[in-house]
């Protein structure tokens, strides 16, 4: 083909995107001498976004919900009945305290006897330390007692052990581990973190617990093969999951993780509930040392477990994890009467984070990271790191980051072309973005097809000595392109982002790194992109996205 003045997309549209022949075939578009044209030759008249290069048609919004399945409902003291009561409370409280420290202790010590010598932890705990255990099981009904939970109301029974080796229940506050481990004493799976918690990790230990790091591929998979290993045999006890993997405040169910579902076991789906009038007592955006005080200057709290009928695999039919999660979490939502959101630990942690920066309401920066992560493949730790992003930019009281500090962090001049990237985000076109939309619009270009080819591609133009390093002066001539009339001091700026190492060149490890950080930077090399001879490149890349 001879290179006429002709600018070829780097993907072929999706109107184009079936072929009446086997041939790779690539799309070229002649530019329109009467288009609308931005200086240095980008055409943005025919471009719905300045990211189109890549094949994009713009990211989609995701349905929010306004519900936080995280907040205390009375995280503070309010009215002269709850002060009253806490002062008349605090000398029982002082002997509440001292009862929750003696039987902790004495659950501790014989603990630590049942577990002293005990090696063989592939195997069922011998019958002679689970007797031993019974009086830490007797000692944990105590601590109960001290927390004020004088009585708890069963409803339904738990189910033997051969019909279902598999126990789930929703989680609301530390307490619901506490009242398992007294009633039905299981195995439970809990993080890798609890097992150097002191005196915490002595006692889960001697539950066999099965423990899981949530960012571990290989260890939930381990896990999953211990739950189906343990499930399987009589000898061990009956195994017990919070498929919501955090704490809520029980006025919603949020997504559940699959781990107890994968298995294909019989499952009890068990409901925890909490009524309370003056205080809420669950474990929500409270520090553990607050939720403890306020339990212990109430005159009695109160606890609701409901079993629920076993929810069998269906027999016969084809039927994945995902459907029997669907089935028993309904089960669980009807029973509790709430809504299931597809929140998940991931909003735990952009809470955690907004906090951390004190945010005035961190609620706001909640995406439904379950909900994300399926539709933009997106971890919950690249999540926390557009977040952090997002609040350098000092959004205001509502959340919101307007075009001056967006293009402020990017080290973006203001133009036409800054302010086509800032549209591509602002899809509500406000002048002003959320996170959320942040989030899914960077999370839209990182996992991109042809992201990374992209970057390689403009890395390997921008280095036009060829000696695998970026020069601030080829830097410059590469960005010029997108934006006219850049100083110096603004190409400068910008070179200094990209150069992670700071010895004032850029190599391909910091060039990446930068883009994977700011993958809306990518836009930058777009008109060098657009002006090459793609054709080889773009069947290249058609016949790899239509497969073999």
């Amino acid at each position: 083909m001879e290179n006429k003045d002709l600018s070829t997309p780097f993907l072929p549209s999706q109107s184009h995107s079936k072929y009446d022949n086997d041939e790779p075939q690539f799309i070229i578009t002649v530019h329109d001498p009467e288009a609308q044209k931005v200086p240095n030759g980008l055409n943005f008249k025919n471009l719905d976004d300045p990211f189109e290069f890549l094949g994009s048609k713009g990211y989609e919004m995701l349905d929010s919900t306004t519900v936080d399945p995280f907040r205390n409902g009375t995280y503070s003291i309010e009215g002269v009945y709850e002060w009253l009561k806490i002062g008349i409370c605090l000398p029982i409280a002082l002997v509440r305290m001292v009862l929750f420290g003696v039987c902790l202790s004495v659950g501790y010590v014989a603990t630590k006897i049942a577990l002293l010598g005990w090696k063989d932890k592939e195997n069922p705990l011998p019958r002679w330390r689970c007797r031993i255990m019974w009086v830490t099981r007797f000692a944990t009904r105590g601590i109960l007692f001290a927390f004020g939970y004088h009585w708890i109301k069963r409803r339904g029974k738990p189910a033997p052990r051969d019909t279902a080796p598999v126990v789930v229940s929703n989680h609301v506050s530390y307490v619901d581990p506490i009242f398992f481990f007294y009633e039905i004493f299981p195995t439970i799976v809990a993080s890798d973190s609890h097992d150097s918690m002191p005196v915490v990790g002595t006692i889960i230990r001697a539950m066999q617990v099965i423990y899981v790091n949530r960012f571990s591929p290989s260890s939930r998979k381990h896990a999953i093969s211990e739950i189906k290993r343990k499930a399987s045999s009589n000898r061990f006890p009956r195994v017990l999951l919070f498929p919501e993997g955090t704490t809520t405040n029980g006025r919603s169910l949020i997504s559940f993780q699959l781990g107890a579902f994968i298995p294909g076991y019989a499952i009890q789906p068990v409901v925890v509930r909490y009524p309370h009038v003056h205080f809420d007592q669950s474990w929500g955006n409270i520090s553990l040392a607050r939720l403890m005080f306020r339990m212990f200057t109430q005159f009695h709290n109160f606890m609701e477990v409901e079993y629920l009928p076993v929810v069998m695999p269906l027999v016969g039919q084809k039927e994945n994890a995902v459907q029997f999660c669907k089935r028993t979490s309904h089960a669980m939502c009807v029973a509790l009467n709430v809504v299931q959101t597809s929140h998940s630990f991931g909003d735990v942690m952009l809470l955690a984070k907004a906090n951390e920066s004190k945010q005035v309401n961190p609620s706001l920066y909640m995406v439904e990271m379950e909900k994300v992560a399926k539709t933009y493949h997106i971890s919950s730790s690249e999540a926390v790191e557009f977040l952090d992003k997002f609040l350098s930019m000092k959004p205001d009281l509502s959340g919101h980051v307007g075009v001056c500090n967006f293009l402020r962090i990017l080290r973006l001049k203001r133009c036409y072309f800054s302010e086509k990237v800032f549209g591509f985000i602002d899809m509500k076109k406000t002048g002003r973005i959320t996170f959320k939309e942040f989030l899914l619009g960077s999370a839209h270009v990182l996992k991109h097809p042809l992201f990374r080819r992209a970057c390689e591609l403009a890395f390997t133009e921008c280095d036009i000595s060829g000696n695998h390093n970026i020069s601030e002066q080829e830097f410059g001539c590469s960005i010029i392109m997108a934006m006219q009339n850049l100083k110096e001091d603004e190409i400068h700026e910008l070179f200094i982002l990209f150069d992670f190492n700071s010895d004032g060149r850029i190599c391909r490890d910091d060039f990446m790194a930068c883009l994977r950080q700011n993958p809306l930077l990518i836009s930058l090399f777009a008109p060098r992109l657009l002006q090459l001879d793609l054709s080889s490149k773009v069947c290249e890349r058609t016949t790899e996205s239509m497969g073999p």
